[in-house]
C-alpha cells in the first residue's frame, strides 16, 4: 500500500503544479481559463461534467494550486474541481443544482487555493478498499481472497469483486455465496462459456474447476472533493491449461464514485469501467450464451413478489429476460426502507443496447450480457472496454428519472473553452 500512497502524493503534487501553473505570469484575480457548459436537450440536476486538459498547459507549470469559480449574476461562486489522472487527464466538477434544457453556465479557472470541501475517501487495508462520501460508505472492493461458507470446495475461493454495495440509507444491496448459487459474488464480471486454445473454459461457474478470476495488483487510488476512484488489475485464469495455470485475459477495473447526491439527497452515482485484453497471442472466443459479463446478485431481502425490474423499454420481471435496454433498474425492500439500483450501459459498449439476463422468478439477479445473442472473439493486441454507471437510490424511482440519469451518462453536457490565458 506504500506504493499507492506515494502515487497519491505525486498525483496531488502534480495536480497543484499542473493547474496552478497554467499561466506563470497570471495574476491571482485574472482568470486563466473560461469555459461554458451547455445542458443540451435535457434537464440536468447535480450532473458530473469534465473536460480534457490541453497538453500545452503543461508548458507553464509553476507548482501553484488552482480553483474553479462559476460566473453568476451576483458575482462568482467557488466550485470544487479535481483532475482525473491518466494518459488523457480531465478536469472534473459537478454542475450543481438544476440546469434547464438549452441553458448554459460559465466557469473560470483561477490561481489560488480551493475552498475546503467534504471529500470522497478511498481507504485500504489488507483485505479491501472502501469508498465513502463523507462518513457514508458507498461500496467495498475485495482484493483479498474470500473463502466460501464451510463445507464448500476451495474452488469457490474468490477475490476481485465488489461487496457490499450500500444504499444511501446504509442497507447492503449485494449478496455473496447465496445457497442457490455459491459462485455469485455481489458485483463481478467473468465470462461463462469461452474457448481458449482449444479448451472450454468457464470463468463464471467456479465449481467446474475450469477457470477463475483473481486480483493481481492495485494500480492506484484517489480521493478528493469531486470524486474518489481506484484502479485494479485482474487475471482471468485457465486452471486446466497443459503444464499448469495460464492467464487468458488481463483486465483493469476503474471504479469512480462521484461527490453528487449523497445520503442526505438519497442517491449515489458511480462509474464502473472494465478494460480487457488478451494476455497472450491466443484469442478468447465467446460463443453466444445466455449469461456472462457484468453481473449483480441482490440482497436476499429482494424476494419474488416483493422485488422487481424495470427496463428502459418498459419490461419487468415477467418479460425482461433476453430483451435489450439502455438501462435497467432493480429494486425492492430492505431493513432500512425501499431501495434500488439503475444499471446503465454506455452507447459505446459492444452490442449496445445490451441484451440482459433477468430472472423471471426467485431472487433478483441482473446481467448485461453482450454475447447473449451473438458469438464474439476477443483478439490479441486490442483493448475491449465496457462502461457502466450505477445510480443507487433510497425509496422508489420512476422511469423518467432513470432516463435522465442515463442521459447524464450517455450524453453529458458539452464543455466548450471560450477563453484561454495568453
Amino acid at each position: 500500500m506504500e506504493v499507492v500512497m506515494n502515487r497519491r502524493l505525486l498525483v496531488t503534487i502534480g495536480l497543484a503544479a499542473f493547474m496552478g501553473g497554467l499561466c506563470g505570469a497570471a495574476q491571482a484575480d485574472k482568470p486563466l481559463l473560461r469555459v461554458v457548459v451547455e445542458a443540451g436537450d435535457v434537464e440536468r440536476v447535480d450532473t458530473p461534467v469534465s473536460m480534457p486538459v490541453p497538453p500545452f498547459w503543461a508548458q507553464t507549470l509553476h507548482g501553484r494550486p488552482f480553483h474553479l469559480e462559476e460566473v453568476v449574476s451576483v458575482g462568482r461562486v467557488p466550485v470544487p474541481a479535481q483532475i482525473l489522472p491518466g494518459d488523457k487527464p480531465r478536469m472534473c466538477w459537478i454542475l450543481t443544482g438544476r440546469t434547464r434544457p438549452g441553458d448554459s453556465r460559465t466557469y473560470e479557472v483561477y490561481v489560488g487555493a480551493p475552498p475546503e470541501t467534504p471529500a470522497v475517501q478511498v481507504t485500504a487495508d489488507d483485505k479491501a478498499l472502501v469508498v465513502a462520501v463523507g462518513d457514508d460508505k458507498v461500496l467495498q472492493y475485495n482484493h483479498a481472497t474470500v473463502p466460501p461458507p464451510p463445507g464448500h470446495s476451495a474452488l469457490f475461493n474468490r477475490s476481485a469483486f465488489i461487496h457490499p454495495v450500500w444504499s444511501p440509507a446504509g442497507a447492503v444491496l449485494t449478496n455473496i455465496h447465496p445457497p442457490d448459487h455459491i459462485h455469485h459474488m455481489g458485483l463481478w464480471m467473468p465470462w461463462t462459456s469461452t474457448e481458449f486454445e482449444g479448451r472450454h473454459v468457464d470463468f463464471w461457474n467456479l465449481g467446474s474447476g475450469q477457470g477463475t478470476v483473481r486480483f493481481r495488483e492495485l494500480l492506484g487510488r484517489e480521493g478528493g472533493p469531486v470524486f474518489g476512484s481506484f484502479r485494479v488489475r485482474h487475471e482471468h485464469v485457465d486452471l486446466k491449461a497443459p503444464g499448469g495455470e495460464k492467464v487468458a485475459l488481463d483486465e483493469m477495473w476503474d471504479v469512480l464514485v462521484w461527490n453528487t447526491g449523497g445520503a442526505d439527497k438519497g442517491y449515489y452515482v458511480w462509474d464502473f469501467v472494465s478494460t480487457q485484453r488478451c494476455a497472450s497471442s491466443s484469442p478468447l472466443h465467446l460463443p453466444a450464451y445466455r449469461y456472462g459479463g457484468f453481473g449483480f446478485r441482490a440482497t436476499a431481502q429482494w424476494k419474488e413478489g416483493q422485488a422487481d425490474y424495470l427496463t428502459s423499454e418498459g419490461k419487468t420481471r415477467k418479460d425482461g429476460h433476453g430483451t435489450r435496454a439502455r438501462w435497467c433498474m432493480a429494486f425492492g425492500p430492505t431493513d432500512k426502507g425501499d431501495a434500488g439500483i439503475v444499471f446503465m450501459s454506455h452507447p459505446q459498449n459492444h452490442e449496445h443496447p445490451e441484451p440482459m439476463r433477468l430472472w423471471p422468478s426467485g431472487d433478483i439477479f441482473f446481467n448485461f450480457c453482450p454475447v447473449q445473442q451473438k458469438d464474439w472473439t476477443l483478439e490479441p493486441g486490442r483493448d475491449y472496454v465496457f462502461r457502466y454507471r450505477l445510480f443507487v437510490y433510497n425509496g422508489t424511482l420512476n422511469a423518467e428519472r432513470a432516463e435522465r440519469a442515463w442521459q447524464d451518462f450517455a450524453n453529458p453536457p458539452v464543455v466548450r473553452v471560450v477563453r484561454e490565458a495568453n
